[in-house]
């Protein structure tokens, strides 16, 4: 079997299910610029997953994490795998440290985390080498893959809500010194209670995932949680210094060119795929937004020398009246964004469809990750969503017609 592309054009999700479907046995690689990762199949189920060059240290960051390894016998281990070459589990067990079970357990985890972390990529080369074996495994684990499939999907939309309550990377947390909660009130799950212990005001989100035990998304939607319980508080930026003063509309702006412009590539780029690119139907529906501002969202991939200027829209958008400029440039592109998504239903089907709008939510996660702050209060997100709750509004009724 020949497959290989981008995940520009097919998104990750879909090649799982193809090798599902497939039952397809091999390795599935996927790579960027900066990182590499391997998905090996057997008979269209995931056996095995790995960071290439970190395997190992995956594993035994992940035991000293947990607590279940002093950091002295971690190191003999790994002294002792590099002398026989055995892999670090199988050496561990060798050692006596840890039976075949737990170190099955603390694998799994590893390939969930590997394996979700993939659904994240918006680009990469991909290739699946049909029949080949994974390296570097110690044993494998048997994964149903359309079971992951639809947990990797249902954690993006989780995802989504949790990167809207989350801190920037850049701010402290801490608990809060008298919650306005009664104690009998206070439901902790485990994993909520392991990262309540490890915040002390002094470290930021991602200091808490780098000493978490239970991977990036668990320990998120940890801190979520305890935050919404109002049990743990931001108290401010690590770095105080003063910052740059910055131009704030250019700066709303910027993060809109780019939410829309990828929204809409990602639109077109879903009905390409089951269409072919030579078939036009999308192109003539789109082409009569073709005026004004919305000249500037043509749905090109960002990255073309074909793809609009910021600077040229951020003239255009300055030129118009400015009591009025932002609200009709934000009330088209919800038109847009909601009407393309509309006839990709109708044009598609309900598959295709909730494919695309998959694709789209996706786009707002890392605007509300870096700059959550001017997102919200320009409510930028209010009306992205707005626009995917009008679609779904008309597709429902479509449906009951």
């Amino acid at each position: 079997m020949s497959l290989s592309g981008n995940l520009k054009t097919v998104s990750f999700p879909d090649i799982l299910q193809l090798l599902a479907t497939g039952k397809k046995t091999g390795v599935l690689e996927a790579r960027t610029a900066t990182r590499q990762k391997e998905v090996a199949f057997k008979n269209g189920n995931i056996i095995f997953a790995s960071s290439i060059n970190s395997t190992e240290d995956l594993l035994g960051n992940m035991l000293l994490r947990r607590g279940k390894i002093s950091k002295t016998d971690l190191e003999r281990a790994i002294a002792l795998h590099k002398q026989t070459g055995r892999q670090l589990g199988t050496t561990l067990i060798d050692m006596g440290l840890f039976d075949k079970q737990e170190i099955g357990e603390c694998l799994k985890l590893q390939i969930e985390e590997i394996v979700y972390n993939l659904f994240s990529w918006e680009e990469g080369d991909f290739i699946f080498h049909e029949g080949a074996k994974p390296s570097n495994a110690p044993f494998t684990i048997e994964m149903n893959t359309m079971n992951v499939v639809m947990e990797g999907t249902r954690r993006i939309d989780e995802w989504m809500e949790i990167q809207k309550v989350i801190p920037p990377d850049d701010v402290l947390l801490d608990v809060v010194a008298s919650p306005k909660i009664n104690r009998e009130e206070i439901r902790l799950s485990l994993d909520e209670f392991r990262i309540l212990a490890l915040i002390d005001g002094e470290k930021t989100v991602p200091d808490l995932i780098n000493m978490s035990p239970m991977g990036e998304f668990v320990t998120c939607r940890s801190i979520y949680s305890l935050i919404n319980q109002k049990l743990v508080e931001p108290i401010g930026r690590r770095d105080q210094e003063k910052e740059e003063v910055e131009d704030e509309e250019e700066v709303v702006l910027s993060i809109i060119f780019t939410l829309y412009n990828q929204c809409f590539f990602r639109i077109r780029s879903a009905v390409e795929e089951m269409l072919g690119e030579d078939n036009n139907c999308f192109g003539a529906f789109s082409a009569q937004y073709r005026g004004g501002l919305l000249n500037y969202f043509p749905g090109l991939d960002p990255s073309s020398d074909l793809a609009p200027s910021f600077d040229k829209f951020l003239e255009a958008f300055k030129a118009m009246p400015a009591a009025t400029r932002h609200h009709q440039l934000m009330s088209g592109l919800e038109q847009m964004l909601s009407e393309q998504l509309e006839y990709v239903f109708r044009l598609l089907g309900t598959g295709v469809y909730r494919h695309a709008v998959g694709r789209v939510k996706k786009e707002i996660s890392h605007p509300l990750a870096t700059r959550r702050e001017v997102v919200k209060r320009f409510k930028i997100d209010e009306d992205f969503y707005h626009s995917l709750k009008r679609a779904e509004k008309v597709v429902k009724m479509i449906r009951e017609e």
